[in-house]
């Protein structure tokens, strides 16, 4: 699927037009993405800052994406753990990129060369306007080279 396409896709998609998430722009190469939070009514909390729940679905699910379409079809990519910490009230709009780039599809690719499971990191901020964090990120993806044989789609959590 082409960026533009996906992205508009996105952009439609209930949860994320429901949480008030707008993707603003996928690099034709996927290894640059922008999502962008805009503060409504239907995404601020009791206290009147953007809803955790929102800030935290802004980092879902591009890291997997963005590696899946960079590694290519011999490569399963999960994603395995993820964690927020707030570091101060998000108004307004606020904004989270994601980037990969060669050196790191290539540790992956050194990681899993022999079949091993590979666990890999992402800190993701979420800045506000005048680029202070509102929010830190860590997401964690699973990856391993597919089977010669086709029967390694299992999840991380099935033992596979």
């Amino acid at each position: 699927m082409r960026p533009g396409l996906f992205r508009w896709i996105m952009n439609l998609w209930p949860p994320y037009r429901g949480a008030g998430v707008r993707v603003r722009e996928i690099a034709p190469d996927w290894r640059y993405v922008r999502v962008e939070l805009v503060a409504t009514l239907l995404n601020r909390n009791y206290v009147g800052v953007h809803f955790g729940g929102s800030l935290f679905s802004m980092a879902d699910p591009f890291l997997m994406l963005m590696y899946i379409k960079s590694l290519g079809p011999e490569f399963i990519v999960w994603d395995h753990s993820a964690s927020i910490r707030f570091v101060r009230p998000g108004r307004g709009t606020v904004t989270a990129e994601f980037r990969i780039d060669e050196s790191m599809l290539d540790e992956v690719r050194a990681a899993t060369e022999g079949g091993e499971r590979y666990l890999r990191s992402h800190p993701v901020e979420v800045v506000n306007r005048d680029g202070e964090t509102v929010a830190k990120i860590e997401r964690t993806l699973y990856f391993r080279r597919k089977d010669p044989g086709g029967s390694s789609g299992r999840s991380p959590s099935s033992g596979g």
